[in-house]
């Protein structure tokens, strides 16, 4: 088999000099206008820009990444006074669970979006699945969801508003729903000793999301089942009753609302199998939840699996 085309030399980037951008440009690539990237940086510390002798700002491509994790998190209802904190707890379980991958750098993964962006913005669908099969040969699942594909779809669910942006977006989001879902019926193993159920709250994340999650915690010893979006929480203690798995996992992107403990806590009252908690509002109970009978599994992909696997062999502390 031949060596994907461009794979050498993004390879070979990791060496390669860090592009910065001027404010203007960032403020381009974003949607946020200058004053409020200012903003951001003198009242909360969010963004850290270099600085050149004159003064000017110059901004790297981990910080568009975080302007771009700002703006999701205001997205769900999140004061951008909390933010930093997230980011910082999310930044520190990434650093801990995902290892850096065979010298590879964001730069490398920043090339093949870029690859990824022509291919949307031509409407060109062969190549779109040509360039996913190149990097699902170069990288491991975490890398090519987390650092690759999740992080474009999200910046162009972001800017939905502009024109052509929803398009490109749907074309992503469809291509990726029904890769998913092929991965997971090719996982589907006779011999797995148990089964977990996936579903997510409510109104708290899309299908993509949801379907990535469970790629995630798949094991070789533990097949995931999904339930769509959609499901009332007040179904679910008869659809375990009926399914019978090893544990339910709830899956959430929103931020937990005030009383998100106390539902928890009466949805686990009516279960025959443990709880857990995954994506980012388990980041954010975690504390609040800190003792009760339900896992937090966190949003970060081999920290979520290896945390599960624990909570089902009995060696997790809730």
């Amino acid at each position: 088999m031949t060596e994907p085309a461009g794979a050498t030399s993004l390879a070979s980037s990791a060496l390669k000099q860090e592009e910065l951008f001027p404010i203007r440009e960032v403020s381009r690539l974003t949607g946020v206008n200058p004053v409020t990237l200012r903003a951001w940086e003198r009242r909360y510390g969010l963004i850290q820009p270099t600085r050149t002798d004159s003064g000017h700002r110059l901004y790297s491509q981990a910080d568009i990444d975080a302007v771009r994790s700002i703006l999701a998190w205001i997205e769900r209802g999140v004061s951008v006074s909390k933010v930093g904190s997230i980011l910082a707890k999310s930044a520190s379980n990434r650093s801990v669970a995902t290892p850096v991958h065979d010298e590879v750098s964001s730069d490398d993964w920043n090339q093949w979006q870029a690859q990824v962006r022509q291919a949307l913005q031509g409407f060109d669908e062969a190549r779109l699945q040509r360039l996913y099969g190149q990097i699902f040969s170069c990288y491991p699942l975490p890398i090519v969801f987390q650092e690759i594909f999740m992080p474009l779809w999200q910046e162009l669910l972001l800017r939905q508003d502009e024109v052509g942006q929803r398009a490109e977006w749907l074309l992503l989001d469809g291509l990726l729903r029904a890769r998913c879902w092929q991965r997971l019926q090719m996982g589907a193993r006779e011999e797995a000793s148990g089964r977990v159920l996936l579903a997510a709250l409510p109104g708290h994340c899309r299908e993509l999301e949801l379907l990535v999650a469970a790629l995630m915690l798949s094991t070789l010893e533990t097949e995931v089942s999904v339930i769509g979006p959609g499901i009332a929480l007040l179904d679910l203690p008869l659809i375990c009753e009926r399914m019978q798995p090893q544990a339910l996992v709830l899956f959430s992107n929103q931020p937990p609302a005030e009383d998100f403990p106390r539902q928890l806590a009466r949805l686990a009252l009516g279960l025959d199998c443990p709880l857990m908690l995954a994506g980012d509002s388990s980041d954010l109970a975690e504390e609040s939840l800190t003792g009760s009978p339900i896992a937090c599994l966190g949003s970060e992909g081999r920290l979520m699996q290896r945390r599960m696997r624990q909570f089902l062999a009995g060696h997790l502390d809730t």
